[in-house]
């Protein structure tokens, strides 16, 4: 490697490590049959993550529930898991909804999240017995109406606007909390209040704590205006590590401009590495003291007979699948190289939200013939430039060191990129296909694949 290059190694599940060690010739196939990029997924990783989040609810005596924030991946794979294992699926559309539904789960246990809910998206909700996040008094007055027509009974969650967050446009502030609370009782007979949510940015597991807390007594001060709350959603942003800590520490110590094309310099980047990640942080929740309590969180909900919900979406794809782009050319710029590839960086996620992607990527190479002769392994640095005719399409702005200089045919592997990376930004700028989604299963001699049903929403 170069020496002084500043790198990011990415944790890896030992079984796809094994997978991508042993099955390289398979990487190559696949990715040269769809003649794009290609995301690989793992459903049985997502499993093992979802059933880690529910021991810890039981380790802690909590009664929860877990959803899947559907936003993280749009593949039909994991929503069908989440079907299989009875587990929520969190929506903020039609397309997902339907999607939900197509997929086995039942609409009783969908959870409709979002601002200013349109008309179709809620009368879909109602009539599915779904539970709906309200996050305004006009979104509240509008479902009452709904839900007549429709001679149903709405199921509620009044979602709380952070205490400790002034700035977010979303949440019912106090005021409007406790008239929101009033019309529910009002009008009994079209909606039923089940309980409060929020949603917090960043990754404070006592922010949570706190927040839930205040969720808590908001449910029991409800009761009081003869409703019977008893659910305190807290949301997602579960911290994900990508990397071990020593990694990330030394990353972040000896990267500069100098290490990215054009000098790029970025305002910040996810944290590659959480001590408190996962169930891990669910647990921390659970355990803390909230801000003006006696107790732990978990004892609070016990007392109050209140079940805990929960929406993760990246923590629950943890290892779950990963992408690979087909090496198109290399253009040396004097002490590195520019890789161009198949794809663009709508491909990959977080360059949209002024960011990067940073796990550094592995080089696969292409499979040579018996007798050729080997390539010169010479330490070789490059950036990674989508295919498109924009300037900005850099799939990857830092100047990663590989092994040797990528050439036509090689494959660039970006690790565990199922949660968010995949799918939140895909375009087919330039009439270039959408990258396939295959599902993978490695429990037998030899891996197994299938295409992922795309939503027939999903314009794919």
């Amino acid at each position: 490697m170069v020496k002084g290059a500043p790198r990011l190694a990415a944790l890896w599940d030992p079984a796809l490590r094994d997978f991508v060690d042993r099955y390289p010739a398979m990487l190559h196939e696949l990715a040269g049959a769809f003649d794009a990029p290609i995301h690989l997924l793992f459903p049985d990783r997502f499993v093992r993550n979802v059933k880690a989040f529910e021991r810890t609810l039981a380790e802690h005596r909590v009664a929860g529930r877990v959803y899947f924030a559907k936003k993280a991946n749009k593949a039909r794979c994991f929503v069908r898991e989440a079907a299989e294992l009875g587990i929520g699926v969190d929506v903020a559309s039609e397309g997902e909804f339907s999607d939900a539904l197509a997929a086995g789960v039942r609409g009783a246990d969908v959870a409709v999240s979002g601002p200013a809910k349109a008309n179709d998206l809620l009368r879909l909700a109602v009539r599915h017995e779904a539970l709906i996040a309200i996050d305004s008094l006009d979104e509240l007055a509008r479902l009452a109406v709904i839900a007549r027509h429709c001679g149903r009974i709405a199921r509620v969650l009044l979602r709380m606007e952070p205490a400790s967050v002034s700035t977010s446009r979303f949440g019912l502030d106090p005021a409007s909390l406790d008239a929101a609370m009033l019309l529910c009782a009002e009008h009994r007979s079209a909606m039923t209040l089940e309980g409060f949510s929020f949603h917090l940015s960043g990754y404070s597991a006592r922010a949570r704590a706190d927040q839930a807390a205040l969720a808590a007594r908001a449910c029991v001060n409800a009761r009081s205006h003869a409703l019977a709350p008893s659910v305190v959603d807290i949301g997602g942003g579960f911290a994900m590590s990508y990397a071990s800590a020593h990694d990330w520490a030394r990353f972040q110590a000896t990267h500069s401009p100098a290490d990215y094309h054009a000098n790029k310099t970025f305002d910040g980047f996810y944290p590659y590495h959480s001590a408190c990640d996962g169930a891990r942080m669910l647990a921390a929740i659970l355990t803390a003291v909230p801000e003006g309590e006696s107790k732990p969180l978990a004892a609070l909900l016990s007392e109050h007979g209140l079940q805990l919900m929960l929406e993760p979406g990246r923590a629950l794809l943890d290892q779950a699948g990963f992408t690979l782009f087909a090496v198109q050319g290399v253009k040396d710029r004097g002490d590195y190289g520019i890789t161009t590839v198949n794809g663009t960086s709508f491909s990959l996620s977080e360059q949209w939200f002024a960011s990067e992607f940073l796990p550094d990527p592995e080089l696969v190479a292409a499979m040579r013939a018996p007798h050729a002769p080997a390539r010169e392994r010479v330490p070789y640095r490059t950036c990674v430039g989508g295919a498109s005719c924009l300037d900005s399409d850099m799939i990857t702005w830092r100047k990663v060191a590989f092994a040797q200089r990528p050439e036509p045919g090689d494959l660039l592997l970006y690790p565990n990129t199922a949660g968010y990376q995949m799918d939140s930004n895909e375009s087919p700028f330039h009439e270039l296909p959408l990258p396939p989604k295959l599902v993978v299963t490695l429990d037998g001699s030899r891996p197994c694949w299938r295409v992922d049903r795309p939503s027939t929403f999903s314009g794919a």
